[in-house]
């Protein structure tokens, strides 16, 4: 008699990113990578861009003699057509930038999405960024909202949030912003996805230059970190996170 063994297939559900973004070019620059990485995966992507960055980072479409309104609806077309490069949806809350002003209105947007979206990880801006002060107030408001999600009581629709890990993804100018990179995360298979999406930006054209150069560099460490044993490619390219929270496990790894 031949013993029957019972099969069972669990799947998991897939994961779900939330990218909060001051402008509509920061989550191309800093988390375009780790975006792609999701959408391959199969995962919902989705971008909230809280501006266009249409006073602050649209130098050039003001120098052409753009007006305002135009400017916004060239940086949404932008912005858009970048998302779509890396697989990612874009909402805009349009709320302004230079500065970007925090509410108790645009977090309680933020818990909706979140509320909505249920992410399993969420990447926004750095608390510390000298140059800019809309970057630490889209990632106050992107914690106040995630922290407020997860109250049973608060008035949203949907289910409390449970714990989706926070990454700070990497500043212009990390040394300024105080940005120590504890995870490093290995973007050469969707790094011609990332490049054509930042291509997307020509409002932003000096940086095209600068975001691949910076992807090379943290691919060397990525690499040093790594070790000789993984068989990374020579042309390894990465991304720099901060993890916000503790990393929960029972393996250390």
């Amino acid at each position: 008699m031949v013993d029957q063994v019972e099969t069972r297939v669990v799947t998991e559900k897939p994961g779900s990113l939330l990218v909060v973004s001051a402008h509509a070019g920061d989550f191309v620059w800093r988390a375009g990578g780790a975006i792609a990485l999701a959408a391959e995966r199969g995962e919902r992507a989705t971008v909230v861009c809280l501006s266009f960055g249409e006073r602050g980072e649209s130098a050039r479409a003001w120098r052409d003699g753009h007006a305002l309104e135009e400017i916004k609806a060239m940086r949404r077309q932008e912005a858009e057509d970048a998302a779509a490069s890396l697989g990612a949806q874009v909402r805009f809350f349009d709320v302004g930038d230079y500065p970007l002003c925090e509410s108790q209105e645009v977090v309680d947007r933020l818990v909706h999405v979140y509320r909505e979206l249920a992410p399993t990880v969420v990447l926004t801006h750095t608390l510390t960024d000298p140059y800019n002060g809309d970057h630490p107030a889209a990632a106050r408001m992107a914690l106040q909202a995630r922290v407020l999600a997860q109250a049973i009581g608060y008035d949203a629709p949907g289910e409390p949030l449970g714990a989706p890990p926070v990454f700070f993804f990497e500043p212009h100018q990390p040394e300024q912003c105080d940005f120590k990179p504890d995870v490093l995360l290995d973007i050469t298979p969707v790094f011609d996805r990332k490049r054509r999406a930042m291509e997307c930006l020509p409002a932003q054209q000096h940086m095209w230059d600068y975001y691949t150069d910076l992807a090379k560099r943290r691919g060397v460490q990525l690499k040093r970190n790594a070790g000789p044993n993984l068989g990374l490619a020579h042309d390894t390219m990465g991304e720099a996170y901060v993890r916000v929270y503790p990393q929960v496990t029972g393996v250390l790894s």
